[in-house]
């Protein structure tokens, strides 16, 4: 049995959950899907810029917890822009974390 997974602290509300490529129809498409912290590692390593120590203390997790939550969303993105698939934010709060 796994150990639970630690609160995050959420900061950021995304103002949209769904983007797709343009000119296809959405039930066409494969979804990838992006949950909101990893979302937030994103928001706080590559928009905000942050080194990773500091957005690890922002989300209250260690280094390598946010290294391993930004590399797994980034590879989200990248296979979302790649594979012409559709990307979803999950908007629900049930994944431990809190906003």
């Amino acid at each position: 049995m796994s150990r639970p997974k630690k609160c995050r602290c959420i900061n950021c509300t995304p103002n949209t959950s769904y983007f797709k490529p343009k000119g296809i129809p959405v039930f066409q498409l494969e979804e990838v899907s992006l949950s909101l912290d990893e979302l937030e590692a994103i928001r706080l390593a590559d928009y905000e810029g942050c080194y990773h120590e500091d957005a690890a203390t922002r989300m209250k997790v260690s280094r390598a917890t946010f290294g391993r939550i930004l590399n797994k969303a980034r590879n989200k993105v990248a296979e979302a822009i790649v594979d012409g698939k559709a990307l979803r934010i999950e908007t629900n709060t049930d994944q431990g974390g809190n906003k």
